[in-house]
């Protein structure tokens, strides 16, 4: 897969092509959007936009260098990922010892993922690097919410936002709502739902995704403008009681009592 490959954000991957291929490469970008928006792998992309020399600005996914990032064994790219509910200090620390080497190939990349997740002492340590960064470093700050981000780490990073993310089954992470509100719909008891999500869902963070992904659905039929199989004060109050599960997971409620409620509340 190449930036070519996003239809759905053809106006934006236009844009970023067009800027590497003239030679226009910042050295920090956030990319924002919400949990069923596969932040990680567009960055992937991008890096191969970057990097590709058979095709600038898109990438060829055929040359050595796409292919290792494919296949995530490429040299010069470092991941940080959230421990549990954070981003910490330590580990900005050794991102920064790490892009401090010498690349092998032409440039040192970096993700961070979660990067909402960092605490204040982690932001603070990585506004280091944002402002004096080693020359030919590229680093994705990939975020839920660009709000939980320090004014000084936005100001120095260009920003794209993967909002509108077409609803399909090309998202492998709309299956899971996608099922069960067809399950609401066609009037599925809670026992059933309940028996589905229980396969499904493993943990806090995939209940966030189905969150994420039920919100899209209630939310693309408040505006369509065909007509709707839900009354809008429904869609709406249904919308209401996301916000209450995301809320309560938010809150540390544990994540399966979370979304049982939100089942029962929305017509299990």
């Amino acid at each position: 897969m190449s930036l070519r490959d996003y239809r759905e954000f053809e106006k934006l991957t236009n844009r970023i092509s067009k800027a590497i291929q003239a030679g226009s490469v910042s050295h920090a970008y956030i990319l924002e959007g919400d949990s069923c928006v596969d932040k990680e792998g567009f960055a992937r992309n991008m890096a191969k936009a970057i990097l590709c020399k058979e095709m600038p600005g898109t990438g060829c996914d055929e040359c050595l260098t796409c292919r290792k990032l494919d296949h995530n064994n490429y040299e010069d790219l470092y991941v940080v990922r959230a421990d549990e509910n954070s981003v910490k200090n330590a580990m900005i620390e050794k991102l920064q010892e790490n892009l401090m080497k010498k690349p092998v190939g032409e440039r040192n990349i970096a993700f961070i993922c979660d990067a909402d997740l960092m605490t204040d002492w982690a932001q603070n340590r990585l506004l280091k690097t944002l402002e004096e960064p080693n020359p030919g470093t590229v680093i994705f700050l990939l975020s839920e919410n660009t709000e939980n981000l320090l004014q000084t780490i936005l100001s120095r990073c260009i920003i794209y936002r993967l909002g509108n993310y077409a609803v399909s089954a090309s998202n492998p992470a709309m299956e899971v709502p996608e099922k069960v509100f067809g399950m609401v719909m066609d009037g599925e008891y809670f026992f059933e739902i309940k028996k589905y999500l229980d396969k499904k869902l493993d943990d806090k963070k995939d209940a966030m995704i189905f969150l994420d992904g039920m919100e899209r659905l209630y939310r693309e039929l408040l505006v369509s403008s065909g007509p709707s199989p839900v009354r809008e004060e429904k869609i709406i109050e249904g919308i209401n009681y996301l916000e209450e599960a995301r809320r309560d997971l938010q809150a540390n409620v544990n994540y399966k009592y979370a979304i049982r409620n939100l089942v029962l509340k929305i017509g299990g």
